[in-house]
């Protein structure tokens, strides 16, 4: 790059970086093409393979090569429209747009939303950066004890109301249910708890619930704000993580049904317009066939929820073994343990901070996590997030296996990779 040109570049742009789970993912790829074997748990991608009536209409809509409406054509809007109105939250087509992943139509969120934007601390990686990158001053609040996912609702009172006496302008702010990274669901007495005080400070409500479908007890209570405040509530969702296709890349955005949500819809659809264009025909296609839901649909989700979650406790009992406090999983694909309790141990192997842990894991144990930092937590916490969805099987057959099982703890594929971390944190409380 000349000199010239460097001095042109945005600062603001000179700072950015790739998301940390993706260059770790990359970093991951690089030491297995060398030979070295390595326990992924640091990338939060749902590994089973693409179940084959989803292949079937992927190909059945490859002749869709016309770019289409920019929301989305009107049958996968309907059926987008189906599946929140099984979910108690009655939906019209024109409430929906559809885009290419949830992440892109969060950040086209984060361009028509005015202010700026209370996130849950800690919370998935990607939302602070977009708030960044749309121009805007991200307000991290601590997440109760109980659960992650959404702000202690005290400390969120007491963060709009400092920002708004300095001179911020906090309107909006995200949960995730059920929550990245820990693993966990907010009770709907919480849920109606934060609807409460964001209509008391007028705050727009995004609930992202890509996880929606991956609640591990079937009778576990589910509660979106778009039930309790309707009129301020936009939910986000997509197919990445309740089946699997996080590289097809199809997300879905539902507004509320009055002249505020539809002009923010309309603000969405200009934004994407300029960016995306429309979800690609062929995905149209599976969108459509995956929100109607049919029975063949209703059990690979359900048969995902169970295995998510048998392997998701045993991880969390792994690291509770290990000496860590950790919230039980509950939802999702995620534990979120904390190893303050071994603090000293930690320390002589010269770990005193969240970025040290991830490093000695994966240096001398061969086990890559997402250290807390990465996720906005106190950088000297020693806390990380462990994907439990990398520990179905090498294969597509071994992971098919995972799926049918009604134990696949007892696999010997799966048995063996939890054996293997079972070691690995025996040696690291020792």
């Amino acid at each position: 790059m000349s000199e010239v040109s460097h001095r042109r570049t945005p600062p603001e742009v000179s700072r950015r970086r790739t998301s940390p789970n993706l260059a770790l993912n990359q970093l991951v790829e690089e030491r297995r093409a060398a030979g070295q074997e390595v326990l992924h748990l640091a990338f939060g991608e749902s590994r089973l393979p693409a179940f084959a009536p989803l292949a079937e209409r992927l190909a059945r809509g490859a002749h869709r090569n016309a770019y289409g409406p920019v929301a989305g054509g009107e049958p996968v809007r309907r059926a987008v429209a189906g599946y929140f109105g099984r979910r108690d939250l009655p939906t019209g087509p024109d409430q929906i747009v559809v885009g290419p992943g949830s992440k892109p139509l969060l950040m086209a969120l984060q361009h028509v939303l005015p202010g700026d934007v209370l996130v849950p601390r800690p919370a998935w990686n990607s939302y602070v950066p977009q708030v960044r990158l749309a121009g805007k001053t991200a307000y991290e609040v601590p997440v109760p004890a109980e659960c992650g996912g959404v702000p202690d609702p005290a400390a969120l009172r007491d963060t709009v109301r400092r920002a708004r006496a300095e001179g911020g302008d906090p309107r909006v702010v995200v949960l995730t249910l059920p929550d990245n990274p820990t693993g966990t669901l907010a009770p709907p007495a919480l849920v109606r708890q934060l609807c409460a005080i964001a209509e008391e400070l007028d705050l727009v409500i995004v609930s992202d619930e890509i996880y929606r479908d991956i609640v591990h007890d079937p009778a576990t209570p589910f509660l979106s704000p778009a039930e309790v405040a309707p009129d301020r509530t936009i939910v986000t969702s997509g197919l990445s993580k309740t089946l699997a296709l996080g590289g097809w890349r199809i997300g879905v955005c539902r507004f509320p049904d009055n002249a505020w949500g539809l002009a923010v819809r309309d603000g969405v659809v200009s934004v994407a317009s300029e960016v995306w264009s429309t979800l690609a025909g062929p995905m149209q296609e599976v969108a459509a066939y995956a929100f109607s839901e049919p029975e063949e649909i209703r059990r690979r989700l359900a048969a995902s929820a169970r295995l998510h979650g048998a392997v998701a406790r045993s991880v969390h009992r792994i690291m509770v073994d290990a000496g860590a406090d950790c919230r039980p999983p509950t939802g999702g694909f995620y534990v979120y343990p904390d190893f303050e309790p071994m603090r000293d141990r930690l320390a002589s192997y010269g770990v005193t901070d969240s970025p040290g842990l991830q490093r000695h894991l994966f240096d001398s144990h061969g086990v890559l996590v997402l250290g807390g930092h990465h996720l906005g937590d106190d950088e000297g916490a020693l806390r990380f997030k462990a994907a439990t969805s990398m520990l179905y099987g090498d294969t597509a057959e071994e992971q098919e296996q995972s799926l049918a099982a009604a134990d696949p703890l007892a696999l010997p594929h799966v048995a063996r990779v939890l054996a293997r971390l079972e070691e690995a944190f025996v040696k690291l409380s020792r």
